[in-house]
């Protein structure tokens, strides 16, 4: 038999290992845990991006089994990731180690209606609440129900298996129209939610009330050491999942372990600091490619998370071929929570550039137009966010512009210009969005009530316009 020939990959394999049999033991040794560090960091980002929301509701005067609230159309200072400014949020915070199994109580579709989803501290969803969820807008009560519950579940409750202690909800009081009256109505009738034990039922306490309007509401993603202390705090609370557990000996290896204090010393401090900022490199590059998938033919829109996540998240991860890790990370890199049955309640579309391909520049001028007749029975809306941070640019006193907002003027032919950039196009105030000269936006649209155009493509949302 004739030899086979040598090839390029083959040498340069054969210098690699050359190089790795010279590494000395602590150097492999650190090779290993700065690659187990990286990974940790990707696959714990919807963790740490709930551990956030958390240390956000204590900030404010919150606690657990509460619901902090904005009494107000939030501000600037609501820095969670792509929130929407155009509706009153509630958001329910529940913990069932020690309190046992939560009530939430949706009220009914009178008055008012609430778009919403529950949670579990994964923000893997367990179900949608209000007209576009279980209760079908007729009112519920959900029960969410501690890890490894058995007792038999009394009659009259919408019954959610939790494998975290720790959950939330993400709760959206809808308004008829950004008018301070209508706003105050949204409030009214949202703070008619109740959250109680199980076990206080019978005569159920009152629910407290949190607002967290005129402070700062952060879980904007820090990548560094900090990224690690919150994974630790929320594996030391919550019970390991049975598809996660290969994950223990990779936390172990970098000092995080349940029942164990976590404090890594300066050379370990080094090495998780520098893997958080790859893994943030990493994904953002990622999301970059998720735009790659345009929602309809020649589009810049796209719907921000890919396919095999986005039923990952809606089925409790049921495919058992599929864990898209990376998908799941890039996701909750850029966003908060996640819904049962999405397109029924909302649907989003989000951008990074320009009809031309272009990054949006927060130095430039844009514009949009929204075709006559959107396919939405409650509202449609179009935000900026920082392209750095994916929050609410700072210190603006505008982010977003609706068919809700008071003033907004329509065309002739019912369709709407929204511009964007640092200042408004002359005579154009109403319709214009501010953007920060100093550094890029993205823009996300939500459809509240997506109707059958959105989906079958027969309406069709243009590509943005730079015209300055």
């Amino acid at each position: 038999m004739p030899a086979v020939p040598k090839t390029r990959s083959t040498d340069d394999a054969k210098v690699s290992l050359a190089k790795l049999n010279d590494l000395s033991a602590e150097q492999l040794t650190r090779s290993v845990i700065e690659h187990r560090a990286f990974e940790a960091a990707v696959w714990g980002m919807p963790a740490v991006n709930y551990q956030l929301l958390c240390d956000a509701t204590f900030a404010v005067g919150g606690a657990m089994n509460q619901v902090v609230y904005w009494s107000k159309l939030p501000d600037w200072k609501l820095q969670t990731l792509t929130p929407n400014p155009d509706v009153i949020y509630l958001y329910p915070f529940l913990d069932t180690k020690h309190a046992g199994p939560m009530v939430l109580e949706i009220p009914p579709a009178e008055g008012g209606s609430i778009t919403g989803s529950i949670d579990d501290g994964w923000q893997t969803a367990l179900e949608d609440v209000g007209p576009a969820g279980a209760d079908k807008g007729k009112g519920g009560k959900y029960m969410i129900l501690p890890p490894g519950y058995k007792e038999k579940v009394p009659s009259g409750y919408i019954a959610l298996p939790c494998e975290t202690y720790r959950s939330y909800a993400i709760l959206r009081s809808n308004l008829s129209s950004g008018s301070d009256a209508d706003v105050a109505k949204a409030v009214t009738y949202g703070k008619r939610v109740k959250v109680y034990p199980l076990s206080q039922a019978a005569d159920p306490p009152g629910t407290k009330f949190v607002d967290a309007l005129g402070t700062v509401y952060d879980n904007t993603i820090p990548y560094d050491l900090r990224f690690f202390s919150l994974l630790d705090r929320f594996v030391q609370h919550n019970p390991w999942i049975t598809r996660d557990k290969a994950m223990i000996d990779m936390l172990k290896s970098i000092g995080i372990e349940k029942g164990k204090t976590f404090h890594p010393d300066p050379e370990m401090q080094d090495i998780l600091n520098m893997a958080a900022a790859e893994a943030h490199a990493w994904m953002d590059l990622q999301y970059e490619k998720v735009f790659d998938t345009a929602y309809a033919p020649h589009s810049r829109w796209a719907f921000p998370v890919n396919q095999e996540v986005a039923a990952g998240l809606q089925t409790d991860f049921g495919n058992p071929d599929s864990y898209p890790i990376d998908g799941r990370g890039v996701a909750y890199s850029m966003a908060y929570f996640s819904a049962k049955h999405i397109g029924q309640g909302q649907f989003y579309l989000m951008t990074l550039r320009d009809k031309d391909g272009d990054a949006l520049d927060g130095a430039a001028q844009y514009r949009l137009t929204v075709p006559p007749n959107p396919p939405v029975k409650l509202y449609w809306s179009v935000t900026v966010y920082d392209r750095a941070t994916h929050a609410m640019l700072r210190d603006m006193k505008r982010f977003s512009l609706a068919s809700t907002t008071p003033g907004v003027v329509k065309n002739a032919n019912g369709s709407t210009d929204v511009y964007f950039g640092p200042a408004p196009p002359p005579g154009k105030d109403a319709n214009w969005v501010p953007t920060s000269a100093d550094g890029k936006f993205e823009l996300m649209f939500r459809f509240y009530g997506p109707d059958k155009p959105l989906f079958d493509k027969s309406w069709v949302l243009p590509d943005v316009e730079k015209i300055k």
